[in-house]
């Protein structure tokens, strides 16, 4: 029996895991500090391990170009190592959805998280297409520009003392609903675009797809919670934990394999359904540590491996401009255009428009879901990056100098 071809298989698969071993060790020491450094300069964390990303990728270092990363299969893996930092992320965000709160909010939320969405959606969409972008990818830049990541606004305002204020808690329901709207809206259409069907596969694909969200949100409002509560008699080292992952990701296989919308959907629902249980703090306890210690700076970093500033054009850097302005005005005019329809008084409404502007993890989410089903070119997706970098940054600045400016009431009703 001839040992070789067995032999050299193995030492390729060595070689892999070795090259992923050195690789995990840089990205993840870099991003947190990067990260840290981000935090002392008044940013988000989110912020430095994202540039940690462009940093060491092929704008700037290349490090995975290296002679000793000599595995193929290398970017892969961490891409792989990533989407699980989604699928983290949206269940995360989804256990911090109180629906007590969105009530609360009400109508200047709903407004606000509406036209937070149609407004960047229209605009973002037709500036795209009139640098020439195909309808599909232009349609998908005004979804990505729909987005809001409401946790760098909701720090912010956390440490000003405004976040329990009647517009802090305005601006958590409109993100709440701005997040459904965007996630509901992507499953859609990336399902759509990825068929390429006619109307009559459209319409049974649009059936299917309302089906299996509704099976996932009631088995998340309503089997998910017991479920958590049982894993609870087991006799296992972090029984709770491993079952509520478990669940997750069979949420998110479920949403996408069966019901053809993505992934993170599933995930998100099952946040939202394991918010109303007792054990929802614990399993933030132990979810914490393993998503921010690993999968998600994972996530990021792969983010700015994946994008290259140097491969820009002329007209993409203009069209980067454009949508880098569109990005910041349509969300300013758009949710505070809402929150004004919605009952609050002009100043009120621009610092809500303020606090809609950044884009952080969720719109890095929403492009890499359009790289992920081969959507977005590499250079629309960099121009993406580019306009979450700026949104991200100027956020806090401009929430903390609107916000010193003025007095605003302490009540939370609304």
């Amino acid at each position: 029996m001839d040992l070789r071809p067995h032999l050299l298989a193995a030492a390729v698969g060595s070689a892999d895991l070795l090259s992923l071993l050195l690789a995990l060790a840089i990205l993840l020491i870099a991003a947190k500090l990067l990260g840290s450094l981000s935090v002392r300069a008044g940013q988000p964390a989110v912020l430095g391990e994202l540039l940690a990303g462009l940093l060491l990728g092929p704008t700037f270092l290349n490090v995975l170009s290296l002679p000793f990363f000599a595995s193929e299969t290398l970017g892969d893996t961490i891409h792989q190592l990533g989407q699980l930092g989604v699928i983290w992320l949206m269940f995360a965000a989804g256990l911090e959805i109180e629906l007590q709160d969105l009530r609360r909010s009400g109508r200047p939320a709903t407004l606000a998280g509406a036209f937070g969405v149609l407004g960047p959606f229209t605009l973002g969409t037709g500036a795209a297409l009139a640098f020439g972008t195909p309808m599909v990818e232009s349609l998908f830049i005004g979804i990505t520009l729909s987005a809001t990541s409401v946790s760098i606004s909701a720090q912010t305002l956390l440490e000003l003392g405004r976040l329990r204020t009647r517009e802090g808690i305005a601006l958590l329901g409109a993100a709440v609903i701005d997040d459904i709207l965007v996630i509901v809206g992507l499953s859609v259409f990336t399902a759509l675009a990825v068929s390429g069907s006619g109307l009559g596969t459209v319409a049974l694909q649009l059936g299917r797809m309302a089906l299996v969200l509704l099976a996932v949100l009631l088995a998340s409002l309503y089997l998910f919670p017991r479920l958590a509560t049982w894993s609870m008699r087991l006799r296992a080292s972090e029984g709770l934990l491993a079952t509520v992952l478990a669940a997750v990701l069979v949420l998110a296989w479920v949403s996408e394999a069966i019901g053809g919308v993505a992934a993170i959907t599933g995930a998100f629902l099952g946040g939202v359904g394991l918010a109303r249980s007792h054990l929802r703090e614990e399993v933030e306890r132990g979810l914490h540590p393993l998503a921010y210690a690993f999968f998600v700076p994972l996530f990021l970093v792969d983010i700015g491996l994946q994008s290259n500033v140097l491969e820009l054009q002329g007209s993409e850097f203009a069209l980067a401009a454009v949508l880098i302005l569109v990005a910041l005005g349509s969300k300013l005019f758009g949710s505070g255009l809402g929150a004004w329809l919605g009952g609050f008084d002009l100043g009120a409404s621009f610092r809500m428009g303020l606090g809609m502007i950044s884009r952080g993890e969720v719109g890095l989410i929403v492009a890499g879901v359009g790289v992920t089903e081969n959507i977005l070119p590499r250079s629309l997706f960099t121009i993406i990056v580019l306009m979450v970098i700026v949104t991200t940054l100027v956020t806090p600045l401009l929430l903390r100098w609107a916000f010193g400016r003025v007095e605003v009431s302490n009540g939370a009703d609304g």
